[in-house]
C-alpha cells in the first residue's frame, strides 16, 4: 500500500486491474486505492510478471502492506512471505495466502475426474478457491497453479458502496487537519515575502498568445511553476524532504500544485520534472492534473512525489498567502493575485502589474539568507520570460 502523503495511514484496495500471470511494464496502472482524499490509480515501477495478489478488493490495510508480488520475466516463482496485517477496525477482512487462511475443499467425490497438480491443490486451499469452479488449461484439462490464481483474482466479491459525499468531505477535512497540525507542530517555519514586477512577463505572454489559437494559449500560472522549478535548481535546499532527522535532496524537481476540490478541501499532486518541460508541456500537464484531481482520478506517483509545493489564491482575490509546508517537504511557495500598483523604476513612478510571492521554509534545512536568494531568483527569472 503506497504512502500517498504524510497524512495517509491506510487505504482500501478498491480494484485490481491485473491478474496473476499478467505481464506489466513500468508506468502501468495495476490497481485503484480508495483514500479519504480520492480514488488513486496505483502505478507499477518495474517491468515483470504478476506472481500473486496478496490483498483482496474491499480490504483496508495500513501503508506499507505488500499488495502483490512481481517477479522478473524468466525468474522462478518466489515463496510468498507471510505478512502480519492489522486491518482497520470495521473494515472487511479477506483470507490471506498463508497457512492460517486455508479452507477445506469440496468432498473428494466431487473432485473425482479432476486433474489437479499437488501445487495447484495447495494453492487452492491457501486462497480459498474451490477446485470444482476452476477451468483447467494444462495438458488434458489439468488444473494448474496459474488457473487457481486466475480464479482467485476473478472471484465475485461484494462491491462496497462509495461513501456519501458528506462523509468523504468530512474525512478529507480530518486528513488535512492532521497533516497541517503535524506540520506546525514539527516544522520550524520561517516566512519571507516579496513583490515582483510582472510587466515584462505579462507583455510577453500577451504577445505570445496572439500567435496561438485559443486552445493553445498560455496562462501566467505556467510561468510561475517554471520559475519556481528553475529557482529550486539554483537554491537546492528548497527542493527535498526532511526524513529521519536530516535533509534528503529531491531526486528531481516535482512541483506539487495545490488544487481546491469542488466538494471542499484540497490536494497537491505533482507535475513531474517541471524544470525540464516547456511551457506548452506545463500547460497541458497542469490542465490535465486539475481536471483529474477534481474528478477524483489521480495517480499514486502524483501524490507521493512532490518535492516542493506551489499554492496560488489569486483567483480568490487574495493578495498575499503564507502557506503551511506539506511534510516531509521543506518549502512551499505562495502567489497572490496580480494587481496594478505604483512602481518606481529608473526614477520614474508608474502603474505596473505586481504579484506578491511568499516562501514558507523549514529552518532546519535553510535560513533567511538562502530563502531570500530563492525568492530573488524567482523575481529575476520572471523579468526574462522569453527564456523560460
Amino acid at each position: 500500500m503506497p504512502s500517498l502523503g504524510a497524512d495517509m495511514e491506510a487505504g482500501t484496495l478498491a480494484e485490481w486491474r491485473v491478474r496473476p500471470g499478467d505481464v506489466v511494464k513500468r508506468g502501468d496502472i495495476v490497481a485503484v486505492v480508495d483514500t479519504e482524499k480520492a480514488a488513486i490509480e496505483v502505478e507499477i515501477f518495474e517491468d515483470g510478471i504478476v506472481q500473486a495478489i496478496l490483498v483482496r478488493e474491499g480490504e483496508k490495510v495500513p501503508v506499507g502492506t505488500v499488495l502483490a508480488m512481481i517477479r522478473n520475466e524468466g525468474q522462478p516463482e518466489q515463496p510468498i512471505p507471510p505478512q502480519e496485517v492489522k486491518a482497520e477496525k470495521g473494515a472487511p477482512s479477506a483470507p490471506r495466502p498463508t497457512a492460517a487462511a486455508r479452507v477445506p475443499q469440496a468432498p473428494m467425490a466431487a473432485l473425482r475426474g479432476l486433474r489437479v497438480s499437488p501445487l495447484a491443490r495447495r494453492r487452492a486451499e491457501e486462497l480459498g478457491v474451490q477446485l470444482t469452479a476452476v477451468t483447467g488449461t494444462g495438458e488434458g484439462g489439468a488444473i494448474t497453479k496459474e488457473d487457481v490464481d486466475r480464479a482467485a483474482a476473478t472471484a465475485v466479491r461484494p462491491v462496497q458502496a462509495a461513501p456519501p459525499a458528506e462523509e468523504r468531505q468530512a474525512g478529507l477535512r480530518r486528513v488535512i487537519a492532521a497533516a497541517m497540525a503535524r506540520s506546525k507542530r514539527e516544522i520550524p517555519h520561517y516566512y519571507l515575502g516579496t513583490d515582483i514586477d510582472m510587466s515584462q512577463a505579462m507583455a510577453w505572454l500577451a504577445a505570445e498568445n496572439l500567435k496561438r489559437p485559443v486552445t493553445e494559449r498560455l496562462l501566467y500560472s505556467a510561468l510561475l511553476l517554471r520559475t519556481v522549478a528553475l529557482a529550486a535548481r539554483e537554491v537546492q535546499e528548497m527542493n527535498g524532504f526532511w526524513v529521519d532527522g536530516s535533509f534528503k535532496p529531491g531526486p528531481a524537481i516535482h512541483v506539487g500544485v495545490a488544487i481546491s476540490l469542488r466538494q471542499g478541501g484540497l490536494v497537491a499532486p505533482a507535475i513531474h520534472d517541471v524544470d525540464k518541460k516547456s511551457l506548452d508541456e506545463l500547460m497541458r500537464d497542469m490542465l490535465d492534473l486539475v481536471k483529474r484531481a477534481r474528478a477524483g482520478v489521480l495517480r499514486s506517483s502524483e501524490l507521493s512525489d512532490p518535492t516542493i509545493t506551489v499554492t496560488s489564491l489569486g483567483e480568490q482575490g487574495v493578495q498575499t498567502v503564507f502557506g503551511v509546508i506539506y511534510p516531509p517537504q521543506v518549502a512551499l511557495v505562495g502567489f497572490g493575485r496580480i494587481t496594478e500598483r505604483p512602481w518606481a523604476a529608473a526614477g520614474v513612478v508608474g502603474a505596473r502589474p505586481v504579484i506578491s510571492a511568499s516562501l514558507s521554509a523549514d529552518h532546519r534545512v535553510s535560513d533567511g539568507h538562502r530563502g531570500g536568494l530563492f525568492l530573488a531568483a524567482i523575481g529575476r527569472l520572471l523579468q526574462e520570460p522569453e527564456k523560460l
